[in-house]
């Protein structure tokens, strides 16, 4: 089925209970908000009359937007200790909430402001908002990023994201940071709080660089070190179900990566029309010291071209990100679930974790069973048990319930359960676990659809 070989169980790993406190990141956000609140407490005065109420209150909105800008930016840089131990998926479910806020923020801030101002000068709003971004300093390079964080907005809501490739959300979902670069300028000529202020403008200025820093560090220079050091290219390529492949990936000391099984990186296929979009894949394989494996379905653009790919392709990773690892348990008794192209990291933890493990693997047919060779080989070899759920022949799906999983599994409770598969399969398979009684610590998943 594939160039890869499934070697033996390895030894098996300690189980381990590293625990990253991820509660303490947003605590650390909202402290951060807090404190911007506060910059505008100490610069105010009495607030007199509907104008001053109203531009205070827009004050407050810009001085919040512009460090749910950074925040936002941030959360983009991709930082290790984010993305592998709090989890790809829950980072990315807070830059989405970010971006949520950060344009709630910013509505806010140009109608109060606006609203404010006229009040004030005893002018229409249109005739306000027309002399603050012809007339006022920086105002034309914000207004500028502001048209292009509401089309991020547009194009990252869920109905517009059905709607659009990856290809073109993902390059106008770059355009971020344009946007917040374009916008910086005004918040320290226009804002009261800043001017004739050194502290509060250098920790403003500090904030921003910082965040800068991360994503040069982080999305730049980290991924050219890889690249350069490991020189990725493509083996070969094998069909595993319909519509989904594997791909083989050579390269130098991959064991230098640092990956696990359950782990994906971020790729680039170079010379194919490919490299233009940085996308997501896991591991379907425990990675080698020389060579990595993919699986990907045919789903978009990029992922329908994957079964094209020739050998010898040059290869652009970034990564390892995601923390569905071995480091999550909590017992010596493991039952992955997954469903249809989820199979893939879970493959890798079925042949790694410690312990009894148990796989139960949903799909339509017994056609679309991606490496249903190798996870009958692995559990030949290591004791374990694959289940499959597949449609009935009238094409009725099988029911994941509490009850049933309580039957097929006994001690449930006491098992780490790991999840992946389509958002809806994932959400509805978690209720069932809670509904079983399995503790919220025990469930692990991720899912990336936001």
């Amino acid at each position: 089925m594939t160039t890869v070989e499934t070697r033996g169980t390895a030894p098996p790993l300690p189980v381990t209970a590293r625990r990253f406190p991820a509660d303490a990141v947003p605590a650390v956000l909202w402290a951060g908000a807090a404190a911007v609140v506060a910059l505008w407490w100490a610069d105010t005065g009495s607030v007199v009359g509907t104008a001053g109420w109203l531009t205070g209150a827009g004050r407050i909105a810009g001085l919040l937007c512009g460090y749910a800008c950074a925040v936002l930016v941030g959360l983009m840089a991709r930082v290790p200790l984010l993305e592998t131990r709090v989890g790809s998926d829950r980072v990315a479910r807070w830059h989405a909430m970010a971006g949520r806020y950060t344009l709630c923020l910013l509505v806010a801030h140009i109608v109060l402001i606006l609203t404010g101002y006229a009040a004030q000068d005893r002018t229409s709003l249109w005739h306000e908002a027309v002399t603050v971004v012809l007339d006022y300093p920086d105002m034309l390079k914000a207004t500028a990023g502001t048209v292009i964080l509401f089309a991020v907005g547009i194009t990252s809501a869920r109905a517009a994201r059905r709607r659009t490739s990856y290809e073109f959300w993902y390059y106008v979902h770059l355009l971020t940071y344009a946007a917040v670069f374009l916008a910086f300028f005004h918040q320290l000529t226009l804002g009261d709080e800043f001017n004739g202020k050194p502290v509060a403008t250098g920790v403003w200025y500090a904030l921003y660089l910082g965040v800068a820093a991360l994503v040069l560090w982080y999305r730049v220079l980290v991924p050219v070190r890889l690249n350069r050091r490991h020189r990725l290219r493509v083996e070969s390529v094998h069909k595993e179900a319909p519509d989904v492949y594997s791909v083989v990936l050579r390269g130098r000391h991959l064991d230098e990566l640092g990956a696990r099984p359950g782990q994906f990186f971020r790729w680039r296929f170079l010379g194919e029309g490919m490299g233009w979009a940085s996308t997501p894949y896991s591991l379907s394989a425990p990675p080698r010291p020389d060579l990595l494996r993919i699986t990907v379905k045919a789903l978009g653009d990029h992922s329908t071209a994957v079964a094209l790919l020739r050998p010898g392709t040059r290869v652009w990773a970034e990564g390892p990100y995601g923390s569905l690892t071995a480091d999550r348990a909590t017992s010596h008794h493991a039952l992955l679930i997954a469903a249809g192209v989820g199979v893939t990291p879970l493959r890798a933890l079925f042949e790694t974790l410690p312990g009894e493990v148990t796989l139960l693997y949903r799909a339509r047919s017994a056609e679309d069973l991606a490496l249903g060779g190798e996870l009958e080989a692995i559990a030949r070899r290591r004791g374990g048990q694959v289940l499959y759920a597949l449609n009935g022949p009238g094409g009725e799906r099988p029911s994941i319930t509490a009850q049933s999983l309580r039957a097929t599994f006994p001690g449930l409770a006491g098992h780490d359960v790991y999840v992946c598969g389509p958002h809806g399969f994932a959400q509805d398979v978690y209720a069932a676990l809670r509904a079983a009684g399995v503790p919220d610590r025990r469930i692990h998943h991720e899912s990336f659809e936001l």
